[in-house]
């Protein structure tokens, strides 16, 4: 399952500085606005000390994680639904994420310039949040314009519905809010899902602090970040691109010990992952043998044919049963033997619901 979130904000906030950590890849990170001009995609593993006990249990050939994708976008900048910066390029990259994770400058550096001249996370907010809701509100008005006449006149059933659902984006967007903080119907949220509005997509924000403010936990500009991210009930993770970078230079021994012994109990990188995951309401089962030992991805609400689809599609399409049993009884039991004996291997059906860390054997049979 291919998930991923964009990376955006203001030129030099520290964007591509995180994104060489989370990819420990070397891409450009310049001090000047557009170093990144394409996107740049990297596939990070997401952390799980599950896997690390199954690994250990079952001794495996492999041992795969499940990952994510995070994209390095372009900096936007005040004008950009206008075409100023990288403008319409920026929006069709960002349109193709899942979730955004919107990184503020929140540190002091005199080397650094900052487009605007001066820190303010707030304005560095606003400025992008209004130039994806006036990219959104532009969508929306043309689209209202095509479809108006055509639902007053046939009186179809769905284009009313759907000129219904613009409408009361097009007030929302008119207000200055993002589509996310209101509430749709699932019937709106089906007419506008081909839309792709940019506002619509979760958030999470990134306070890129120095590394003694990473250590400390905040900042005067962070609780800014806070505040304004709690009234739209949106997430903030505090870290410093920059040790987050230097960190990932290491092998994990020598990044438990640096961690140790600066006081970091928990890498910013392994928060925003976990974070980013959660956002999209994201869970993982898995499937463990003494050849592999593999997480995989799923979205909450899927049911067992789906995830067996995950795997291969054959699994969905010859479904017949699935044996599962949790992680949580395999761990406390200590052994598949264990578990059998103890009652708790089930044999679930198509209607089962998966849940957060269900080990998996699908029985499945396809005929030509």
């Amino acid at each position: 399952m291919s998930l991923k979130a964009g990376i955006v904000g203001l030129p030099n906030v520290g964007k591509s500085t995180l994104f060489n950590a989370i990819t420990k890849k070397n891409i450009l990170a310049a001090n000047y606005p557009f170093a990144t001009i394409e996107p740049n995609v990297g596939v990070v593993t997401v952390p799980d000390h599950r896997l690390d006990v199954l690994n250990e249990m079952y001794k495996p050939k492999k041992l795969v994680p499940t990952t994510f994708e995070f994209t390095d976008i372009a900096g936007l900048v005040k004008g950009a639904s206008k075409g100023e910066g990288l403008g319409n390029k920026f929006l069709s990259h960002i349109r193709e994420v899942d979730a955004i994770v919107e990184v503020v400058r929140c540190f002091e550096d005199g080397e650094i310039t900052h487009v605007e001249g001066k820190i303010d996370p707030i304005r560095d907010i606003e400025i992008i949040n209004t130039e994806l809701i006036l990219a959104d509100l532009e969508i929306v008005e043309s689209r209202i314009n095509k479809i108006e006449k055509k639902a007053e006149t046939t009186k179809d059933k769905n284009a009313i519905l759907e000129l219904k659902a613009l409408k009361k984006s097009q007030e929302t967007l008119l207000q200055g809010i993002a589509l996310r903080n209101i509430e749709y119907t699932e019937e709106e949220l089906n007419c506008l899902s081909g839309f792709n509005f940019i506002t619509l997509k979760k958030i999470i924000y990134v306070a890129n602090v120095n590394d003694e403010d990473a250590i400390n936990g905040e900042n005067k500009y962070t609780k800014l970040v806070e505040e304004y991210a709690f009234k739209e009930g949106s997430k903030v993770i505090i870290m410093c691109a920059k040790l987050e970078s230097e960190l990932s230079e290491y092998n994990d021994e020598e990044r438990k010990s640096f961690m140790q012994e600066i006081g970091l109990n928990e890498s910013g990188l392994d928060m925003l992952i976990k974070a980013t995951y959660d956002l999209l309401g994201l869970k993982t089962f898995f499937t463990s043998g003494s050849d592999e030992c593999r997480a995989w991805t799923f979205k909450n609400g899927m049911k067992a044919p789906e995830c067996a689809g995950i795997i291969h599609t054959d699994f969905q399409r010859g479904f017949i049963k699935a044996e599962v049993m949790s992680y949580e009884d395999l761990e406390r039991l200590g052994s598949e033997k264990a578990v059998q004996e103890a009652g708790k291997l089930r044999l679930e059906g198509k209607e089962y619901l998966m849940q957060d860390g269900d080990i998996c054997y699908f029985r499945f049979n396809v005929t030509k």
